[in-house]
């Protein structure tokens, strides 16, 4: 299974929090790494996003389908994402828009074993992949990629 998070991009300041809107830089980190995403993401890919909306207006970047999903919410915690992702077991791939420090705590539980204060960037995507060779399961990084890296 492949488990691709991407933080949302530049978003303004303000409150309500759940109603920030991406910045001018947000919108465009946004396009560009979807465009980037792309021609590597698969075409039964699942994508579940926050209901905050620079979350949403990161996800609508790429122009498919998305499910709004409270467990991808700000405040949440890791093991919320997990469930609603089905990982490992979820029989596709899962791209989730979320956000800080709840998506780096989450790389650092998959990929170390343990909670650490990982940080993502604002509009970075890490793809993390699952799978078993043999006896064993494996935990991969498939890639880190920030904007301003593309």
């Amino acid at each position: 299974m492949d488990l691709i998070l991407w933080r949302h991009a530049d978003a303004a300041d303000g409150q309500p929090d759940l109603a920030r809107p991406l910045t001018e830089k947000g919108h465009m980190q946004a396009r560009d790494m979807a465009h980037w995403l792309e021609s590597r993401l698969p075409q039964d890919l699942r994508i579940l996003v926050s209901p905050a909306l620079r979350a949403q207006e990161t996800a609508r970047a790429l122009q498919r389908e998305f499910e709004t999903d409270d467990a991808i919410a700000v405040g949440q915690p890791a093991s919320a994402i997990l469930s609603a992702s089905g990982w490992p077991d979820a029989g596709q791939a899962v791209l989730i828009v979320g956000h800080q420090p709840t998506l780096g705590e989450l790389a650092a539980q998959l990929l170390a074993g343990r909670t650490s204060a990982w940080h993502l960037a604002k509009g970075a995507v890490w793809w993390i992949r699952h799978r078993r060779r043999g006896d064993r399961a494996e935990v991969i990084l498939r890639l880190a990629i920030a904007p301003d890296e593309l």
